[in-house]
């Protein structure tokens, strides 16, 4: 989709290798069972679609030579990049300089495609799950938090290759990074502070505050000591999460001394912030 978005149209057909994201199955001759999501992608767009003998890879040269070409132009010497969003955007830089040194080619290219379709294609599988009674939605063998107004309710979630979207109803209600482990849990503090907000002294155990920086570990430890209703000072901290970012709190929070902080001066601390942001 990202690159049909790019080209500004869509090829007359796709040469593909029998990879198991497009073929379920390699049956005789050139006949192939496709993938359902593959072939919804094709039926949406409207290519053909021609596959490879399988262990012929001279069947696909200009392919092979293609990918060469790119890599010992676009990546040599070998970079290095903090995220993959990173290294896409060099390498869409490197092919915006290639389409101007091919501009007449790619002219060419260009006429020979056809027009977009008004409709985008999803290319995320609608998942129904349900929420469970920690706010917890499972996608592929991971758990991603929920606002907790959901919890017992059957949502959608839609995976894509690098986010996952909770859905209910037309609404998306909360977008994760998407994650390729397995038995991971991620929690968002801010869909629990309403749980923790009715029963304050849950955040001497629950999950949710062991996650967060190790800044709030050490305040929580320093508050819960100070006297017995220390954990209702702590939770007031907490609720700041819902008009400020967790990084500037967490900012504000280190450089504060421990034995001053207070919902009130931690606010205050936070205030002229905003102001700067602004």
């Amino acid at each position: 989709m990202r690159g049909f978005n790019y080209f500004g149209g869509i090829p007359k057909e796709g040469l593909y290798d029998n990879a198991t994201t497009q073929v379920v199955k390699v049956l005789a001759g050139p006949d192939r069972e496709e993938h359902e999501w593959f072939s919804s992608l094709r039926a949406h767009y409207l290519f053909d679609s021609h596959f490879c003998r399988p262990a012929h890879a001279n069947e696909k040269g200009t392919i092979e030579s293609l990918v060469k070409y790119v890599r010992s132009r676009a990546l040599v010497p070998v970079p290095s990049f903090a995220s993959w969003d990173e290294c896409n955007a060099h390498l869409l830089r490197w092919c915006e300089k290639e389409k101007e040194k091919h501009a007449d080619r790619w002219q060419e290219e260009k006429a020979a495609l056809r027009a977009l379709p008004t409709t985008s294609f999803s290319s995320a599988r609608p998942l129904p799950v349900k929420v469970n009674t920690y706010s917890l939605a499972t996608v592929d063998r991971n758990q991603y938090s929920v606002p907790c107004q959901y919890t017992g309710q059957m949502i959608i979630a839609k995976a894509y290759v690098d986010r996952i979207d909770l859905i209910v109803g037309s609404q998306i209600v909360f977008t994760h990074t998407r994650c390729y482990r397995r038995g991971e849990v991620f929690m968002e503090i801010g869909h629990y502070l309403s749980v923790l907000e009715r029963k304050p002294h849950a955040i001497t155990h629950a999950s949710v505050v062991r996650q967060l920086p190790a800044v709030f570990g050490r305040l929580r430890e320093k508050m819960l000591a100070a006297h017995s209703r220390g954990y209702k000072d702590f939770l007031a901290v907490l609720l700041l999460l819902r008009e400020y970012a967790l990084s500037d709190v967490a900012t504000a929070l280190e450089t504060m001394d421990e034995a001053d902080v207070t919902a009130t001066t931690l606010r205050q601390r936070l205030s002229p912030m905003d102001t700067s942001a602004q």
